[in-house]
């Protein structure tokens, strides 16, 4: 596997792709970028213009600097040029595979080709590589150049040198790797986001609630706690001094209650309507790019907050800033 990752090629420059493409800009390195789509140069100098000001406020490595993009003519000339290259195209099945295969056959030899799928499984789309032991999953979140997690597994035929290595390449670009042991449908987080989301639509669909109360139920509460205790670790204190167990006990009469729903509903025209319209009350006039810089600013305030405690992004957050410190001081 290459040693020195200088080069992170991105395949797809869609929201995903632009977050990965500002992130190792960020953090001083060369990004060359290759998309099949009309106009999507445009499209990304756009949302890297956006999301700089959040990367700045962070804290920028030394030679961080957006003019070390470059756009690649061709998937070819991109995966060439790459140390690394991170997939990041829609998910469809067949479209993952005749892309990994076409990369496969245009990369190093050492060169990891990570997909950032939120949920396809790398077993199904390095069958037609012939280096499949170099294809790894490595899923973010949105905004990719601010959460730090990023979920990292292989497929039946990937090196567990490979996922090593882009598990300390994603630790270089001060990210968090959360190792998925198991190759699952959906990985792990957004198997538990899917089952709150399917819950969402129920409740709107039915009536009890609009969008906005719905987040409000969570931005007032659990979400408060989740950003630094996650879901069991909240739950084992809320079982007092005997923990877990107490809780288990205490709240196993509910799981037995018909309170949840397992399958989503049928996406109807008036369903969609309703998820539409309440969404953009809740917007109130601001467009997505002043959403987002909204976000990034909540996002930012959030982990500084969490840092002064060094627990969940905010510990990830502490070691970038000495790690930026250390390379100021060489």
């Amino acid at each position: 596997m290459t040693s020195k990752i200088n080069t992170l090629a991105v395949i797809g420059t869609g929201v995903i792709g632009a977050g990965w493409a500002a992130r190792a800009l960020a953090h001083g390195m060369d990004v060359v970028a290759w998309d099949p789509g009309a106009g999507w140069q445009a499209r990304l100098e756009s949302a890297l213009e956006n999301a700089w000001p959040a990367l700045e406020k962070l804290g920028l490595y030394p030679g961080a600097s957006r003019q070390r993009l470059r756009c690649a003519a061709s998937l070819e000339q991109a995966c060439a040029a790459a140390d690394f290259i991170q997939e990041s195209a829609p998910e469809r099945l067949e479209l993952k595979r005749r892309l990994h295969t076409e990369m496969d056959a245009c990369a190093g030899a050492g060169v990891i080709i990570a997909s950032s799928t939120s949920g396809l499984l790398p077993t199904e789309f390095q069958a037609g590589c012939s280096r499949p032991e170099r294809v790894v999953v490595g899923h973010p979140f949105n905004p990719v150049y601010l959460l730090p997690l990023v979920e990292v597994l292989g497929g039946k035929k990937t090196a567990s040198e490979a996922v090593d290595h882009a598990a300390a390449f994603y630790s270089d670009l001060g990210m968090y790797p959360l190792r998925v042991r198991t190759e699952v449908e959906g990985f792990l987080s957004d198997r538990l986001q899917e089952a709150l989301w399917r819950e969402v639509l129920h409740l709107v669909n039915d009536g009890v609630a609009d969008t906005g109360e719905l987040d409000a139920a969570i931005i007032y509460g659990p979400g408060l706690r989740w950003a630094f205790m996650g879901t069991c670790l909240a739950f084992h204190m809320a079982g007092g001094d005997a923990g877990m167990r107490a809780f288990m006990k205490q709240f196993e009469p509910a799981l037995k209650l018909p309170w949840t729903k397992l399958e989503a509903p049928e996406l109807t025209a008036e369903l969609i309507d309703k998820m539409v319209s309440g969404t953009r009350r809740q917007a109130a006039g601001r467009t997505v790019k002043e959403l987002e810089r909204l976000r990034d600013d909540c996002l930012i305030d959030i982990m500084r907050a969490l840092q002064r405690y060094r627990v969940g992004a905010g510990d990830v957050l502490a070691r970038e800033e000495e790690r930026i410190r250390a390379m100021g001081s060489e």
